[in-house]
């Protein structure tokens, strides 16, 4: 299984980095930051205008910058892909 990684950005540096999906749903996503026993799992949900997905870390705000549409779209192809093999 490969784990799918997705970049958000810190809104406070600007800076882009690499996270793992735990969970993903139009609702709400799920990802670990980090690795071994230092990881830390933070739930992004949808701003209010739906095109983003933010939320909070160790006091730091980070953001997907993807519509809720477009992650919806991205859970019905790999939903697509997964039940074609």
């Amino acid at each position: 299984m490969i784990n799918e990684t997705i970049k958000v950005r810190v809104t406070e540096t600007k800076q882009l980095m690499d996270v793992v999906v735990f969970d993903k749903r139009p609702s709400s996503i799920q990802v670990v930051l980090g690795s071994g026993v230092h990881s830390v799992k933070c739930e992004l949900t949808p701003t209010r205008n739906g095109m983003a997905y933010a939320g909070t870390v160790m006091g730091r705000e980070i953001v997907y910058e993807r519509s809720r549409e477009q992650v919806e779209a991205d859970i019905a192809r790999l939903n697509h892909r997964e039940f074609r093999r």
